[in-house]
């Protein structure tokens, strides 16, 4: 089903805030940003579920996924919609994994290559190369990485972290981006790479003081 101009410009809308935020605005919010009533915009995300173009956690929550005729890209390629991965399941690479927290769209144009996922920050311990409590980082799979550069991986099979790499001759280190934590060594058959960091989802809750790992 084909969608009118003004659906088509209130899906945009939502893609756009999504990619901005992470979630979508509430119904004050969009009023707001769209000039018109909180009636029009309930009956507008009514209209677009009824012609699958997203769908909502119950009717009025504000988690919603929006879809699209090719999977994962939204109309006229300015979004796509990544998984946010939630609690990792051994034995699967992160893009692989069947637990999502839920998704993120994204600008296509700024967020390029296949499988793409997102893991959510917690704690403070990258905080100063610009990675903050809450925020989701953009991560492209990969099974190796250069010394230096910040990568998901996994430790011993089970647990997601995300750090700077460093690869020597009998052990791998882990380096946080905050002077409050250590460099932690592994050895090799520990530390499984799973992607690099390529992009940024600034948190809405993201603050520069607090604690963590």
């Amino acid at each position: 089903m084909e969608l009118t101009e003004k659906q088509k410009y209130f899906f945009e809308y939502l893609t756009e805030r999504i990619a901005e935020d992470g979630r979508a605005p509430s119904l004050r919010q969009a009023a707001l940003d769209m000039g018109v009533s909180h009636t029009a915009v309930a009956q507008l995300m009514t209209q677009l579920e009824r012609k699958g173009m997203m769908e909502r956690e119950g009717h009025y929550g504000r988690t919603i996924r929006l879809f699209s005729k090719s999977r994962g890209h939204q109309p006229g390629g300015r979004g796509r919609e990544l998984p946010i991965i939630g609690q990792v399941t051994a034995g699967l690479p992160m893009y692989a994994q069947q637990e999502w927290e839920g998704t993120v769209v994204v600008d296509n144009s700024l967020f390029a290559g296949e499988n793409l996922f997102c893991l959510r920050i917690k704690g403070e311990s990258m905080r100063d190369a610009g990675i903050l409590n809450g925020d989701l980082v953009v991560c492209e799979p990969r099974q190796y990485a250069e010394n230096g550069e910040i990568v998901a991986v996994l430790i011993k099979g089970e647990e997601a972290t995300v750090k700077r790499f460093f690869l020597y001759s009998d052990h791998i280190e882990l380096h946080p981006a905050n002077k409050d934590f250590q460099v932690i060594c592994y050895p090799f058959s520990e530390v499984l790479v799973q992607g690099k960091v390529t992009g940024v989802i600034r948190g809405k809750n993201s603050e520069f003081d607090g604690g963590g790992e």
